[in-house]
């Protein structure tokens, strides 16, 4: 049955990873323009002595791509012109309530200058937020003012945008420079899918980030019930008396103590883990990743990974993480399948109850939308100021790709791993997909937003996850039957963790080339159409302010220095290079 299930599951794989890769060409062949096909990211841009970095960039792209270099535009580091902004935005709201306000009532409103206006002096709300409109309108022009004159402010990075597909897709899919160190191309991301806060951080800097993050994840799975632990010896009656001895006499009352003995403990795990996409999100945006949609494929791998270990390791092997850890550092590695293979069919009660608990629930609570609609009503009672606000408290958001996806693969886990040990389990899992395919299908058409487009490029990183679940499964089973007596079933069993790592080589080989190359032929072929179509397109002026900070927008008209007046006749490039 191990065989049965193992080949059905490449089968299954294989055709959607075929489809998928289809979808995507289709996809990227019919889509209507966009700035990202023509632009190519360029990091780690090399210091010049001569040339500012605007300049070196549209030198380096006028030799080096003469015939299909359009325009560009650098980076700024405008990270505090950004809060400015904010800041005058959520002043201009307050604003717009006090003066709304006053129409209706001929009164003016009064506030206080301290925190939240409920602390500080009294004074007219109109007045006193037109004033720091006005105090936050000067700094946000000076700010604005440094950010564009001053040359440190212009990080060593460009959007390079082409003539045509065909030219960015060279650029993109090459190296630029002997040095393989300098002149860094990738393709851009959309322009709503640029997280503008980290294409200031410098490109040296990122290898260390992703390091210190990797050692930091580590202990965050392997240590995580340490701190947990630590609220929760706080959440205790003796702790909470000792550090509020005032509530002693609440403690004491007998609903209150069962309370805090029963369910105080629990919450306090319960918060950590709600919390926890939101720690795995922080990290990765430490990480400087400079899209969204790698922000969450990056933080989709952390949760995995914690829920992998932690959940299901961590159930089956019961103890933390580090003591799991601690435990197979003391025993051979060829102990390990074993001492986790033979708990498997012991926990399966606990995995069918936890599929309906958390899985069937979840699924539930996902079609209710209870907890937004509670954070609706308790924004619109508390923070809803203006029609503006109501709008925002409305938005229903995007599906949280970081936080389901990883959750679900729990899923195909624990089918995987008990499709042949305890198949009992199988309808619960099969019911839970069911109702997920229902219910999420609904939500992604009629529900929630969509933040940006990927094309389906999360695929390779399901597919992987997937197939890492099914090698569990097989070496789980292969520790299980070897504590059975039963060695000949075991060696029976080696081929198939080798069939699935030939399977994953081959449709990494097969397919992985579409979610991450784009052909030339196809670039050509949509270039080609575009001529026939539209020959009269300006592209320049489509691409003028795609990829120019949100905070400029509408704002500052930026135009690339014409190096030779008649640039695109001209095979020259005259430079202020002293050399």
């Amino acid at each position: 049955m191990s065989y049965v299930f193992a080949l059905w599951t490449f089968y299954v794989l294989y055709v959607e990873y075929k489809e998928v890769a289809a979808m995507r060409l289709r996809y990227l062949a019919s889509e209507n323009r966009r700035p990202d096909q023509f632009t190519v990211l360029v990091r780690n841009v090399p210091p010049d002595p001569d040339e500012t970095v605007s300049e070196h960039i549209e030198h380096f792209f006028r030799v080096n791509h003469p015939d299909s270099y359009l325009t560009h535009q650098v980076v700024y580091n405008a990270n505090k012109l950004a809060k400015l902004v904010q800041k005058k935005k959520s002043l201009q709201n307050w604003y717009t309530y006090y003066f709304n306000k006053y129409e209706r009532t001929s009164k003016r409103p009064i506030t206080r200058t301290g925190f939240g206006g409920v602390v500080g002096t009294k004074v007219d709300a109109i007045d006193y937020y037109s004033s720091e409109i006005q105090k936050l309108s000067e700094a946000e022009a000076l700010e604005r003012e440094k950010v564009l004159s001053d040359p440190k402010a212009i990080v060593r990075a460009a959007f390079v945008s082409f003539k045509s597909r065909w030219a960015a897709a060279v650029c993109a899919q090459t190296q630029l420079s002997h040095n393989p160190t300098i002149w860094l191309t990738e393709w851009a991301p959309e322009p709503r899918d640029v997280y503008w806060r980290n294409l200031a951080i410098p490109y040296f800097d990122l290898t260390i980030r992703r390091l210190l993050m990797a050692i930091a994840l580590f202990f965050l799975i392997f240590f995580f019930m340490i701190p947990i632990a630590f609220v929760q010896s706080l959440a205790n009656i003796e702790g909470i008396e000792k550090v509020f001895p005032f509530l002693t006499p609440l403690i004491e009352t007998k609903s209150v103590r069962s309370f805090i003995q029963g369910f105080l403990p629990g919450i306090v795990l319960k918060i950590f883990l709600i919390l926890l996409p939101t720690i795995l999100m922080m990290m990765s945006k430490v990480e400087g990743f400079s899209s969204c949609s790698s922000l969450d494929r990056r933080s989709a791998g952390k949760y995995h990974l914690f829920l992998l270990i932690n959940v299901f390791l961590g159930s089956i092997i019961t103890g933390t993480a580090f003591q799991q850890l601690k435990t197979f550092l003391h025993q051979p590695l060829t102990e390990i399948p074993k001492t986790v293979g033979e708990s498997i069919p012991m926990k399966a009660t606990f995995f069918i109850t936890y599929i309906m608990v958390d899985g069937w629930a979840g699924i539930a609570a996902e079609i209710l939308r209870l907890v937004p609609l509670v954070i609706f009503h308790l924004k619109n009672m508390f923070l809803v100021k203006t029609e503006q606000d109501r709008e925002e408290a409305m938005d229903p958001g995007c599906l949280n790709f970081a936080t389901y996806e990883p959750k679900i693969q729990l899923y195909f886990l624990l089918g995987l791993v008990y499709s042949a040990v305890t198949p009992v389990l199988l309808p619960f899992v099969i019911i839970f997909f069911a109702f997920s395919y229902v219910v999420f299908r609904h939500q992604v058409i009629n529900v929630y937003a969509q933040r940006y487009e990927s094309g389906g490029s999360f695929w390779p990183d399901v597919h992987r996850r997937l197939l890492i679940g099914l090698l569990i499964s097989q070496l789980l089973l292969m520790g299980l039957l070897s504590t059975k007596s039963v060695e000949k079933s075991t060696i029976a069993l080696l081929p198939l963790p080798i069939l699935t790592i030939w399977f994953h080589v081959y449709c990494k080989g097969r397919f992985q080339s579409a979610f991450v190359r784009f052909s030339l032929q196809d670039a050509m072929t949509k270039d080609t159409l575009e001529r026939a179509t539209e020959p009269n397109l300006n592209l320049r002026a489509y691409l003028k302010d795609a990829y120019v900070h949100p905070v400029f927008k509408g704002r500052i008209h930026f135009e690339s220095p014409l190096l030779v007046p008649d640039e695109e006749n001209n095979t020259l490039v005259l430079t202020r290079r002293s050399s």
